[in-house]
């Protein structure tokens, strides 16, 4: 599965300069945070991104992160699973904890009033998980069964294939879930040694909005994060080597439809040329309707319902990639589409094209700002991502910065059709696969 474990952060980071005022937070015992005080409503969010994520996963021991992830709610402390989430729903709070190839995300919400006691449930969460037997064999269970849902999912069959061509032996090459036979092979001290490698203090950034003080938020964290070890006991993973050639994969599935994936090289956030592919990825396919590929495969042909493509800037490797699916019988039509769409972009956009472009992407952000919970996640992205603290109040201006000539120059560099990628799952006609693929 190619990557944007970070996409979604990037879809949050464009709320309103004029909106909020993020403030610079050391708590006593060192942590820092980044938070904007609302005190309209008695509520208080905070996102804690552990950097490492599911990359982390020991040799031989892949989805250990992602387990024990789903198990941080299932019991703390003296509580089980039940007590430990009767305890929260008492308080009116709500934890989520998730696991990317990139981070583990930990949530919480909570009322003002609760939110000491919230913390201390969070922080029972983070540093005593119980990972209780019955717990482990029931979510261990829920994990093996997304495996074999994916194994006879031709999109995450594609995902899949596409992934272990594009990383080779780092992390990203494989699915955080692990296979079924690593998963059966885990133990609870498996699970110990996982929580060890990402769960550290050396490891956290830190959003948070909402109704409370620097100095309350300071104690807070200190609270829930106190606990944990300073540093943790394995050190973060190399960049990923992008290994993808251009060329077509074909795996046979039996289905009136192929699915299509596709991929090329990308570039990191901090890139000079980042706004500019941010922008051509717009034109090209990331643009819903209006969008160059949805013209071109959908509606001026017919030959899918929708086709688009994505900036996947994960912290350790980026792709441009795409997808869509579509009749077996028009797929090499589409393909070729595609790759014609690819090449035509270093020619050039038009003016309008850019105009229409810039005035979505500076636009529709605003409309994401709708809450604490919003805030405080982008506020955590924009520290793992590296952005300045003041990069809401320029972010647009990038945007209205790139002109038709940045978009020409990042294309010639990123996108040659000769160097893209495709995973074909699925039975398309006049199409087979290069023979060092098969």
């Amino acid at each position: 599965m190619i990557r944007a474990a970070i996409a979604t952060v990037l879809a949050l980071l464009a709320v309103p300069a004029q909106a909020i005022e993020i403030q610079d937070v050391t708590s006593p015992g060192g942590i820092r945070a980044w938070l904007v005080q609302d005190d309209s409503i008695p509520f208080v969010a905070l996102d804690l991104q552990f950097r490492g994520g599911a990359s982390m996963d020991a040799p031989d021991k892949r989805g250990a992160v992602n387990l024990m992830t789903s198990l941080l709610e299932e019991g703390a402390g003296r509580s089980d699973a039940t007590a430990f989430a009767q305890a929260v729903e008492d308080l009116g709070a709500q934890m989520s904890f998730s696991a990317g190839d990139d981070t583990v995300s930990v949530s919480l919400r909570t009322l003002t009033e609760t939110r000491d006691q919230a913390g201390d449930l969070l922080a029972q969460a983070l540093a005593q998980p119980r990972f209780d037997d019955d717990a482990l064999n029931r979510v261990r269970a829920q994990v093996q069964a997304v495996i074999r849902s994916e194994a006879t999912d031709p999109g995450a069959i594609a995902a899949k294939e596409m992934a272990a061509q594009a990383w080779g032996d780092h992390p990203y090459a494989t699915s955080i879930n692990g296979t079924a036979d690593s998963v059966a092979a885990l133990s609870r001290q498996d699970l110990v040694a996982a929580k060890n490698r990402v769960l550290a203090r050396d490891r956290v950034v830190v959003g948070a909005s909402g109704d409370i003080s620097a100095e309350d938020l300071g104690m807070l964290l200190d609270r829930i994060l106190g606990g944990l070890p300073e540093q943790a006991t394995a050190p973060l993973p190399d960049p990923a080597d992008l290994q993808l050639t251009g060329g077509t994969t074909v795996i046979d599935w039996d289905s009136p439809q192929t699915v299509v994936a596709f991929a090329g090289p990308g570039l990191p956030i901090d890139d000079p040329d980042y706004f500019a592919a941010f922008v051509a990825n717009h034109i090209l396919g990331g643009g819903g309707f209006s969008a160059r590929l949805m013209e071109e495969i959908r509606e001026k042909r017919g030959l899918t319902y929708g086709v688009g493509t994505t900036l996947a800037t994960g912290l350790y490797g980026q792709t441009w990639h795409g997808g869509m699916s579509g009749s077996n019988a028009t797929t090499a039509e589409a393909v070729d589409l595609i790759r014609a769409e690819w090449a035509r972009m270093s020619e050039g956009v038009t003016e309008q094209e850019l105009t229409d472009a810039k005035t979505y992407l500076t636009g529709e952000y605003p409309l994401r700002f709708d809450g604490n919970g919003r805030i405080a996640a982008i506020l955590a992205g924009m520290q793992l991502i590296g952005f300045p603290i003041d990069y809401i109040d320029t972010r647009n201006d990038k945007v209205e910065a790139v002109t038709a000539g940045d978009v020409t120059r990042v294309a010639q560099r990123l996108l040659d059709p000769d160097q893209l990628r495709f995973v074909l799952v699925g039975r398309p006609e006049g199409i087979e696969s290069d023979p060092a693929t098969n």
